[in-house]
């Protein structure tokens, strides 16, 4: 079940920004999406990640956002899979680091989608109790 490829799994719609977005947008994506994880990206290549955890360290408060930029903000060493991965070391890459996503790029960092943990929780619980209507 763990053997399979991330990309069986992987979302493949995803909210992006730019380096100069605002923190007001991302916090947007953030509560209207009920999302923690935006990769950032410099046309399709991924240059960074924010996340909810990101706004928190920054310190700033929310009337500030609007003048503060992603690329000031961002995580830029970003863990990343591959698509043929394995969902077991994606799950193993979580545990390890205590990620909750990881971006999934081809080898030119070319974002193709992202993998949380829900996703990976939410397939191997689906396999286990698949007339489960949860």
């Amino acid at each position: 079940m763990l053997n399979e490829p991330v990309s069986k799994i992987m979302k493949t719609n995803l909210y992006t920004a730019t380096a100069e977005d605002s923190l007001e947008k991302i916090h947007s994506l953030f509560r209207e999406h009920r999302i923690h994880h935006v990769p950032v990206v410099d046309g399709v290549k991924l240059v960074g990640l924010i996340t909810t955890h990101d706004l928190l360290k920054s310190n700033l408060c929310k009337e500030n956002y609007g003048d503060a930029k992603v690329g000031d903000y961002m995580t830029k060493k970003v863990a990343t899979v591959e698509t043929d991965a394995k969902i077991g070391t994606a799950a193993e890459i979580f545990l390890e680091n205590r990620f909750h996503g990881l971006p999934v790029v081809n080898e030119d960092r070319e974002l193709l989608g992202f993998l949380t943990t829900f996703d990976v929780l939410n397939y191997v619980f689906r396999k286990e109790y698949p007339n489960n209507p949860w």
